[in-house]
């Protein structure tokens, strides 16, 4: 691997934090400090940690700092179904799908780094 910008992973995650930003711009605008700010942060965090991960001393650092992406993707999920339950978004199952192919993507690389360093 050249950069971590060569990852599929990062690739699609970078993309997804567009679209996450797009979908939290109608959000009401007394949630822009609060469910809007900590939805966008979680977006954010997961390539930021691809990112920092692949730029560590190891893999095992890597692979750290992939769980601690995968963490924010749950988090991400999680406000994302608050907002819903709240009335912010009629639908998340595209969002939702997005999630699954980010954490399976993700999950791929994590088992393919882990039988590199069997």
């Amino acid at each position: 691997m050249k950069s971590y910008k060569d990852l599929e992973l990062w690739q699609v995650s970078m993309n997804f934090v567009s679209e996450v930003y797009s979908i939290t711009k109608y959000f009401p605008k007394e949630e822009l400090y609060g469910l809007t700010s900590q939805i966008r942060r979680c977006a954010i965090s997961i390539p930021s940690n691809i990112a920092e991960g692949s730029g560590r001393k190891g893999t095992k650092e890597f692979i750290q700092f992939l769980w601690i992406a995968n963490g924010s993707l749950s988090e991400f999920e999680t406000q994302i179904e608050i907002a819903q339950k709240l009335g912010y978004l009629d639908s998340i199952d595209m969002v939702i799908e997005k999630v699954k192919h980010i954490r399976k993507m993700m999950h791929g690389l994590i088992h393919s780094l882990e039988d590199k360093l069997v």
